[in-house]
């Protein structure tokens, strides 16, 4: 058994300092300047009606229409996800119980 394992409270700055640089890239967090943060949901919206346009003239490549509807549907989803959320009073992003009474 290990008899020192518990005698040391944990350091939460080691902690947090280990997490932001042993974390994958994925994870990591990233700042973006406040115009592009604001265009994104309107970028996927467009990305996916530029998408689901594009499908009305593929003519040839067939197996390649799926792909496209299910892109652009993805991206339609998300900005229109993304910008609904954005638009929500801050009360109701913190208690979303008080919107249903």
């Amino acid at each position: 058994m290990l008899t020192g394992a518990g005698s040391k409270p944990p350091n939460l700055a080691d902690a947090r300092e280990l997490a932001s640089r042993g974390g994958s890239f994925v994870s990591r967090k990233i700042w973006l300047p406040k115009a592009l943060y604001d265009a994104i949901p309107y970028f996927y919206i467009l990305a996916g009606l530029a998408a689901f346009l594009a499908t009305l003239y593929i003519n040839t490549w067939l197996w390649i229409l799926p792909h496209y509807l299910l892109f652009s549907a993805a991206c339609l989803h998300l900005g229109v996800l993304v910008l609904r959320r954005r638009r929500r009073p801050r009360e109701l992003r913190e208690n979303p119980e008080a919107g249903s009474e």
